[in-house]
């Protein structure tokens, strides 16, 4: 069997790239024949179809009115991909083509390519780009589903798009026209993480094959913790929806004293540390020994999210270090957090109740490691990425109708 993996970006740029070449290479592994088609980038790894890949759209650095048009019509509609793609096609005849992340540089009309050409398709929904024209369900800081349950115009009438009149337009045309070209609903199957966003996509896309596939970590590659660590751990954006500036406040809130570390950057990166002094925050940290060490040194990992999250790969990361993680009950994450055995959930926004959980942990050791080898063995019955090939490779034999 032949599977074309396409995604965006062709390097790790965040947990859906970490997820598209984990599928990929342990495919590889398996012996199937795998292609790659991607956009061309200066931090891409190598690839041998790399002479298929579509320039590097960046609307972000269009100026001038016919600049501006002509990016506009490429985040809707990108020719040079679709005309890529069927070369590439044609060259490789792959029998499954499976789609990671393809809005606003590659675009969704390559869906419709792939189906007229005769391959199955799979896509994996990462976020909510289905059912939300800025892909988050966030409207300033908060959870929204205007666009779900009413007209796509209202990502143009919040101006959703950082606060942009043209960028949130843009968002809007191109969700009318996801609409009207139904290349979502030309997929063979969707591929959701989490039970949460396979119930949020049906309220979108009533009549579309949806398949709970949760992301997974290769768990014998990971050596956990074998005693309660010493300080809390927060690893990932600095921004509003993930719940740092209630998680810092709820450190200063804490009966018991143990630090907090912060590892990550964005928007609220510099407020944050205006506005706070407990927390040590380390900067942005990429993959490695480093990070691991952290990891499995932290008494817990928190995961504060204050939107909907669809299958955490910080919960998953810090599960297979055997690390109890403390989540929102938000999204996705109450399904992979079992309350009280292996974690905490708390409700989002709430910096008090993080507080006494947060203390909770602080105080007993021998709780945290008892939850973290829970955690640990979640990750190893639900969560391993051998399970998740295997499930995997069942569907796409399924879809071609083969066994290999």
């Amino acid at each position: 069997m032949k599977i074309l993996f396409v995604n965006k970006f062709f390097f790790i740029k965040g947990g859906a790239e970490t997820v598209y070449f984990q599928e990929r290479d342990a495919m590889l592994q398996a012996g199937y024949q795998v292609v790659d088609f991607s956009m061309q980038h200066a931090e891409n790894k190598p690839s041998p179809w790399e002479e298929f890949f579509v320039h590097n759209v960046d609307y972000h650095d269009s100026h001038g009115l016919m600049s501006k048009i002509k990016a506009g019509v490429d985040f809707i509609y990108n020719a040079e991909a679709c005309a890529k793609l069927n070369t590439l096609l044609l060259r490789e005849r792959p029998d499954i083509v499976h789609f990671h992340i393809i809005y606003h540089r590659l675009t969704p009309a390559v869906i419709g390519v792939a189906k007229r050409f005769g391959c199955k398709t799979v896509l994996t929904a990462h976020d909510y780009k289905i059912v939300c024209p800025s892909y988050t369900m966030l409207r300033d800081g908060h959870v929204c589903e205007e666009c779900l349950t009413g007209s796509v115009i209202n990502a143009f009438r919040h101006r959703c798009q950082q606060g942009n009149t043209f960028k949130s337009l843009l968002l809007s045309l191109e969700a009318y026209w996801q609409k009207f070209a139904k290349n979502y609903a030309m997929l063979d199957c969707i591929i959701a993480p989490s039970e949460f966003m396979r119930q949020t996509l049906l309220r979108k896309l009533p009549d579309a094959r949806i398949e709970v596939i949760v992301n997974g970590i290769d768990a014998n590659s990971i050596v956990p913790g074998e005693t309660a660590g010493d300080y809390f751990l927060y690893i990932g954006r600095l921004s509003r929806e993930k719940g740092v500036p209630t998680l810092a406040q709820a450190q200063q809130k804490m009966q018991e004293t143990m630090p907090l570390k912060i590892v990550g950057d964005g928007p609220l990166g510099k407020d944050l540390r205006t506005r706070f002094s407990g927390p040590q925050f380390l900067g942005y940290m990429k993959h490695g020994e480093e990070l691991n060490n952290l990891i499995r040194g932290a008494r817990a990992v928190v995961v504060p999210s204050e939107y909907y999250e669809n299958c955490s790969m910080s919960v998953l990361e810090a599960m297979a270090f055997g690390r109890p993680v403390i989540g929102g009950n938000i999204g996705g994450i109450p399904e992979q957090i079992r309350d009280g055995v292996d974690g905490y959930l708390v409700e989002p926004g709430n910096s008090d109740a993080l507080a006494q959980l947060m203390d909770k942990l602080a105080a007993d050791p021998e709780l945290a490691r008892r939850m973290g080898i829970n955690a640990r063995q979640r990750l190893e019955e639900k969560y391993d990425l051998a399970r998740h090939m295997q499930v995997l490779q069942a569907l796409y034999q399924q879809l071609v109708g083969e066994t290999k």
